[in-house]
Order: C-alpha cells, then structure tokens, then sequence
C-alpha cells in the first residue's frame, strides 16, 4: 500500500525511487517535448495567420460569460481557444519529461534542471499570451510571445541533444577557431529570429481583423535586413563547411554544418517566394516552421563541437523491463564502455590455468552463447 503522504508531499521523486526508465524511455520523453514546443510554435501562427488572435477576447477565460469557446464565437473562437488547448498538451509532455529525467539512473543533474526551465518557460509564456490577449494583440508583446517560445524551443533541443550523450568532461573535436565562428554563426542566427519578429509585427498579418496596432517601421525596409541577415548565416555556414572539409574535422560536425545549410536552401526559397507572393498564410506558416528548424539545426551544429561519451545506464539494477531493442541497446552500451588491462587478462589466464579440465571444458560450452551476445552500436555523438 504506497505511503499517500509521501506521494503527495513529492509525487515526482516518489516515482523516482521505484522506477528507472531506460535510456532510450528518457531519449523519446525529451524528443516529445521538443516536437511538441514546435508544434505550439506553428499553432500560434495560425491564430495569426487566420486572424482568430482575439477569437478569445480576455484572459484566462475565453470570453466574460464562458471559460471555453462557444458556438457563438465560430471559427475564430474555436482556433484561438484549441492553442490554448494546445499549451497543455505542451505541458503533459515537459511533464514527463520531468519524470523520466528525475527517474534516471545515475541522475542527470544537469538533464534534470534543463528539464525543470522547460516547465518555467511555458508557465511564463502562458502568462505573456494572456497578457498579449489583454493588451488586444501589442505588436511587441506578439514578439515578445514568440522570443519566449523560442527560448522554450532552446532549452528542448538542448535537453534531447544532452540525453542522446553522457556526462563525461566535454572533450573539443575542433580547434578553438572554429568554435568562434560557431559562436559568431548562433549569434547571427538569433539576431536574425529577433528582426523576423520586426518584420511581422510590421507585416500585413496582424493577428486579427480589427484595428490592431503594428511597430513603426517600413516593412520592406525590414524584410530586406532580414533577407541580409539570412544571407550572413548562409555565408557563415558555408566557411564552416569548407573550413570542417579542410581540418578533416570529425564526421560529426561536418553532418550538422551539412544538414544546416539544407535547412537554410529551403527556408531562403520559402521566404524570397512569399515575399514576391504578397506573403500568403501557407507559405508564411512554413516559413515560420522553417525558422524553428533553423535555430534546431544551428543548436545540433553548436553541440556537436564536442563530445561527452555515451549516457550511462542504470536499467538492470532496477528491473524495469523495457523493450528488447532497449535492451540490446543498453547491453551495447555498457560493453562500449568496459576496458579490460593488459594486467587483467594476464590473471585472467592464469586463473583459467589453474581451473581444472572440466571446468575449462563447461566454459567452452558456453562461449558459443556468449559470442552471440549483441555488439555495442555507440550513437554518433552530437
């Protein structure tokens, strides 16, 4: 009969002492949250892109006489209040992966406090958007809104990236030039999010259909710094991939500065063609899904200048069952990092010199079974 005091009092570390997620449970639970924070992104471009940003005309209710939308609200009404819906979707999966991280074996602490920002950071946008409904759709409140997604989109990536690798000293796989320019390519990159907000809350997309204010700048003067900001990423990102080709740097980096500059081809054509379109709702929601995985691609290009080892597993010691992929992928893991000395194997061979022949022979009967035990499969550090 579980202690309900003890589960009330700390329900999270309550579960923490009885179950231990396998590695692969933690992977899945933070890649959860993250494809969640992007979705609740492209949600709430749709509340603008439909004009529904006041389908719900107060907050934290939808309406004075009613707590969810009604029939009465129609089309608006029911998209702004399904995003609403949408934070808490948002809120189940940071939950568990909260859990998961908690219940980790050894713990993370660093994993842990990346999980615990995740909760704080939707907390503290739900309050922005209700702020941003209340202040009938501010431009810099909007802004504002979507910078704290962003950062919310920041620490996910960051918390799946972390679980995909181990807590080991950071060893450098580039040299201390490289790093600069990456740090330079992250900080064009996010000044070119944050002028992005300028361009839409100049645009033409207001977030409803009544009078809504917009900042007061030129919109094609500002689309055209964004244009310009874009083509510095791109031109950064391609001095990293020859600069990478040339140190003959790790396959790592090279795959994520690869995979970066693919995203930047598509996001450039999507933007150049909804510029030249009057700027659409369809391609402005894929522009703003493609901003998403720009700053996911440039997050993976900056984590990968490193690496920490693998994540250790703490599954057997505590009988959670889990899957037999995972399994077989725990049992690699482990094996990947076990090291046997030259020293070991010496007293390995004299303790096996002094076993008697039978012994010797039921060892030999098992080597067949052993042998066929899985080999590691180490992930690709990132």
């Amino acid at each position: 009969m579980p202690n309900l005091l003890e589960v009330v009092r700390n329900p999270i570390a309550y579960i923490a002492a009885r179950w231990t997620p396998t590695q692969r449970t933690v992977q899945r639970a933070a890649l959860t949250a993250l494809v969640l924070s992007v979705i609740i992104v492209v949600s709430g471009g749709a509340v603008r892109l439909t004009g529904s940003g006041l389908g719900c005309d107060t907050w934290p209710k939808c309406s004075e006489d009613s707590l969810t939308a009604t029939s009465e609200m129609g089309f608006h009404g029911a998209v702004e209040f399904g995003n609403r819906m949408m934070t808490w979707v948002l809120s189940a999966a940071v939950g568990w992966a909260i859990i998961t991280v908690r219940s980790a074996k050894p713990a993370r602490r660093e994993l842990s406090r990346l999980a615990w920002s995740q909760f704080w950071l939707v907390m503290a946008n739900g309050v922005i958007g209700g702020i941003t409904v209340l202040m009938k759709l501010n431009p810099y409140t909007v802004a504002g809104h979507f910078l704290l997604a962003t950062g919310l989109l920041t620490v996910t990536t960051l918390t799946w990236l972390r679980a995909r690798e181990g807590d080991s000293p950071p060893r450098p796989l580039v040299g201390k030039a490289i790093k600069q320019l990456v740090y330079v390519l992250t900080a064009v990159t996010a000044l070119l999010i944050i002028v992005g907000t300028a361009v839409t809350g100049s645009g033409k997309h207001a977030g409803d259909s009544s009078d809504v204010p917009r900042m007061p700048f030129d919109w094609k003067t500002v689309a055209q710094i964004h244009a310009d900001l874009a083509w510095v990423v791109v031109a950064l990102t391609l001095a990293l991939w020859f600069v990478l080709r040339a140190v003959d740097a790790p396959v790592g980096p090279k795959h994520r500065i690869r995979d970066l500059f693919l995203i930047l081809m598509a996001q450039g054509a999507i933007g150049y063609v909804q510029y030249f379109t009057d700027v659409p709702e369809v391609l402005v929601a894929a522009h703003l899904l493609g901003s998403t995985a720009v700053w996911i691609g440039v997050l993976r290009v900056l984590l990968s200048l490193r690496e920490r080892g693998l994540p250790q597993s703490g599954e057997s010691a505590s009988g959670d069952t889990g899957t037999t992929g995972d399994t077989e992928a725990d049992t690699g893991t482990k094996a990947g990092g076990d090291t046997e000395t030259a020293g070991e194997t010496e007293a390995s061979a004299e303790t096996e010199a002094a076993v008697p022949a039978p012994a010797r022979d039921g060892e030999r009967e098992s080597a067949p079974q052993q042998a066929a035990a899985p080999s590691p499969s180490p992930t690709p550090s990132r």
